[in-house]
């Protein structure tokens, strides 16, 4: 499997003691440089970001096909790449994200949970903008699993992730229109921009609609990060002795 990836931290001073890696499981780089933008603009300084994805992953990830032939691929790229302190799925789906977690001393995190996670700190209604139909199903289920489903619609824009990546100026419009009917006819008072191809424009859509608008991908990285300094400052069970172990039950 050929793999690129990407690394920076997102200001100037560089420490290793926080170490994230996030899998974009499509086969899209653009999406990387995406991914990246958006840690510099959220990140701490001393957070080392890698973005790493399979290039021979479907280009966009937009039905239950895509998703079969991704997901080894991403759980392969999580197989080989220990030692970070915490890991980041960079896809609107739960892709990898059970597999990562049973091999994975540290956490696994996904857009999909931080987005909604951040959601429901705003608002008690909220709308999923996503990419295309055959995505729509698949969050849905996945709202069920929350138990978020009567509280959460979700609307697709009609353009691939390829084209959203992009930036052409007719998918505002589109975003525009959808964010219009999930205010009038879903009663959204939030929004979750549900695909990394949408990323870093929710500043700029929150600021037009006068709600909150929340980036996917900038909510998993901040959910991430917030966890892998946590994982600094702990030490997984597994990686103590039998003696370490004792000694930390005699101090509790």
């Amino acid at each position: 499997m050929q793999t690129r990836s990407s690394e920076s931290a997102p200001g100037q001073t560089v420490q290793k003691n926080h170490r994230i890696l996030v899998i974009n499981p499509n086969g899209n780089t653009q999406v990387n440089v995406l991914i990246q933008s958006a840690a510099r603009r959220v990140l701490e300084a001393d957070t080392v970001v890698t973005v790493k994805n399979p290039l021979d992953s479907p280009l966009s990830i937009e039905g239950p096909k895509d998703r079969r032939d991704a997901e080894p691929l991403a759980i392969q790229l999580l197989e080989n790449n220990p030692g970070y302190d915490a890991y980041m799925m960079a896809c609107f789906d739960d892709i990898a994200i059970d597999a990562g977690r049973s091999f994975l001393d540290v956490p696994v995190i996904a857009c999909v949970e931080a987005a909604l996670i951040a959601a429901r700190f705003q608002a008690r209604r909220f709308t999923i903008i996503t990419t295309v139909e055959t995505m729509v199903p698949g969050i849905q289920k996945l709202l069920e699993r929350f138990e978020l489903h009567r509280q959460c619609t979700v609307r697709a824009i009609g353009v691939g992730v390829a084209a959203t990546a992009d930036g052409s100026s007719h998918i505002s419009e589109r975003i525009n229109g959808c964010i219009r009917a999930a205010r009038s006819d879903d009663g959204a008072k939030a929004i979750i921009l549900g695909s990394a191809g949408l990323c870093g424009r929710a500043r700029e859509l929150s600021i037009l609609h006068r709600l909150p608008v929340i980036d996917s991908i900038e909510a998993a990285l901040i959910q991430t990060e917030t966890y892998s300094r946590t994982q600094a400052f702990s030490a997984h069970p597994r990686h103590l002795s039998s003696h370490q172990c004792d000694q930390a039950c005699d101090e509790t």
